[in-house]
């Protein structure tokens, strides 16, 4: 299914956090999109904050390409640099995760981050082009620094470097935070520290004797501030302006504002054009989060729902509005996705009848909800729409042969391409495509097999521990008199 990219672009709005409005999307490149977002920190396992923010992102980026668009999405991993309370004090958290595990502080920051990408992938969002390591990019995050000292937009003191956040008029313009009368106003003040004004920011910090991440630099051994990396890693892959930056809300504030301050003061140049917020995860009404004991991992959440019901959840809800978690809620989610995958699936099974169904409307309501800042939640009702036609079509005379084809080919390209949320165009069950269902039907061939021959072998607790384990992943087992049969429940 085909859509007329460059007349549906120019009509793609973005609501821009950095001017509080909704704007017309224009690439700094003709029929180029350069996104970037700020990945995770990688110290423990993926939670359901995550999931909003990164399928947020996946979307957006899909859309992005089925508007002809060639996007190029960079998503860092933090794992160096990322301070316990997200200022210049306290461990660094990789480092405090290591303590925890008594292990090396790399081997946290690479187990976890597989662990997030696997988590990732069973949402089923596509990989960014580029993922990052901060780590892996020192002498970037380095270089940069060195620019702001010789501008006077940074100064060493004892081995740390700080960003002067009073040489930059405009700090603090994306969250609205902090403006320069209150710079003046807090300068004024006694501050018991090395650094010139309390709201300037660590470039580099001097890493201690017994620190386990540290590199040299021309200040002495030490390791970089969290805000510098993504500016360092950013510029690299995407130049020094770029069209998307996207992220948490909780990220605005520092983050976002030191990243603004220090590429521009650097450069000269506007940082990034247009400046994405995806809102935060609650847990029935209170905030999520690790000091109030409610945050729930992914892999907590996959044990009781497929990762696509979670994926349909998210999207149910704009990405700038809060997300509110609980059981009930998933469930009705889990609910409203069969009723789609059930459409999807009598697609699939129908024969040629005689209706003949107008996709047009709904194909430009689909594309007026996505165009309008990505909401998804609307385009979801479009596909609920289209679904209950579709069911009353194929109950009465049937579609006909090319309504049957074009109806595939919409669930195709905008459930499943865009948002995301079928496996394949008509398919409803777990085991996915016809390759993993055969896969799955010879695994469980033999293994009825080898519960027969034990049965057949009086081992019964064998027999009873393969029908228990089968039953713990979700198939079950009955005794026939024509021999066992399987399902998945």
């Amino acid at each position: 299914m085909n859509i007329n990219s460059k007349a549906i672009s120019m009509s793609l709005q973005i609501y821009n956090t950095l001017t509080r409005k909704k704007e017309i999307f224009e690439p700094l490149v003709d029929g180029r999109v350069s996104l970037y977002v700020c990945g995770p920190t990688v110290y423990g396992h993926s939670h359901l904050g995550h999931a909003k923010s990164y399928v947020s992102f996946d979307v957006v980026a899909r859309w992005l390409r089925q508007l002809g668009y060639k996007v190029k999405y960079v998503q860092n991993i933090t794992d160096v640099g990322h301070l316990t309370d997200d200022a210049d004090e306290g461990d660094d958290k990789i480092i405090a995760q290591a303590k925890r595990e008594h292990i090396d502080p790399m081997e946290v920051a690479q187990f976890y981050a597989r662990s997030f990408f696997a988590d990732m992938d069973a949402l089923g969002n596509q990989r960014p082009n580029i993922s990052p390591t901060a780590t892996g990019h020192i002498p970037e995050q380095i270089a940069l620094i060195e620019q702001l000292i010789e501008k006077n937009h940074a100064y060493e003191v004892n081995g740390n470097v700080y960003f002067d956040v009073a040489s930059f008029e405009g700090y603090g313009k994306l969250s609205g935070r902090i403006n320069q009368e209150e710079l003046e106003a807090g300068a004024r003040v006694e501050v018991r520290s090395e650094k010139r004004h309390p709201a300037d920011f660590a470039l580099w910090k001097k890493a201690e004797p017994n620190h386990l991440m540290k590199w040299a630099s021309p200040w002495g051994v030490g390791y970089p501030g969290w805000h510098i990396e993504c500016s360092a890693m950013s510029m690299k892959y995407l130049g020094e302006t770029f069209d998307i930056h996207g992220g948490g809300l909780e990220n605005q504030f520092p983050h976002h504002d030191c990243e603004i301050a220090q590429s521009e003061c650097a450069t000269g140049k506007p940082f990034v054009r247009y400046w994405m917020h995806n809102n935060m995860v609650t847990v029935n009404g209170q905030k999520m989060g690790k000091s109030l004991g409610n945050s729930i991992s992914l892999k907590d959440i996959f044990k009781k729902f497929p990762p696509v019901v979670i994926r349909f959840f998210i999207l149910q809800s704009h990405y700038r509005s809060t997300l509110d978690f609980s059981d009930a809620a998933i469930e009705a989610a889990q609910t409203g996705l069969k009723k789609l995958q059930e459409s999807a699936a009598r697609l699939n099974e129908a024969q040629a009848g005689k209706t003949d169904l107008d996709l047009a409307p709904y194909e430009q309501r689909f594309t007026d909800a996505m165009n309008d800042d990505f909401n998804a939640p609307m385009a979801i009702a479009v596909l609920f729409d289209l679904a209950r036609e579709i069911n009353s079509a194929l109950a009465a005379d049937g579609l006909s042969a090319t309504s049957l084809e074009n109806a595939k080919a919409f669930f195709e390209t905008y459930a499943n391409g865009v948002l995301g949320i079928l496996s394949t165009a008509g398919e409803s069950d777990a085991a996915g495509s016809d390759k993993d269902k055969e896969r799955l039907e010879g695994v469980m061939a033999l293994v009825l097999e080898l519960r027969q021959a034990a049965r057949k072998n009086k081992d019964f607790a064998t027999a009873d521990k393969i029908r228990d384990g089968l039953t713990g992943i979700g198939i079950e087992v009955k005794d026939t008199k024509d021999g066992a049969i399987w399902k998945t429940v």
